[in-house]
């Protein structure tokens, strides 16, 4: 099962929005013992929030190209 650490996992996956949270950690940090499902992985595509790389890479490896904009974040650099 996958960890989380700061909610109740019972009462995210009673909604979808919780479901999604989920997802999205399963995806970012590993999914534990459990596997992904691809159905899941395309549904809420466009609502889940992923590093950058991973997001790319599951583009290639489910659509065969990129499908999202590369946009750097906002982030922290010294020049």
């Amino acid at each position: 099962m996958v960890h989380i650490w700061d909610y109740d996992i019972n009462e995210l996956k009673k909604t979808e929005e919780g479901r999604i949270k989920i997802l999205e950690r399963m995806i970012n940090y590993g999914p534990g013992k459990e596997k992904i499902k691809l159905s899941d992985v395309k549904k809420y595509w466009d609502k889940l929030d992923l590093y950058e790389v991973p997001k790319h890479l599951l583009e290639l490896l489910i659509w065969g190209r990129c499908r999202s904009l590369h946009q750097p974040k906002n982030s922290f650099s010294i020049k």
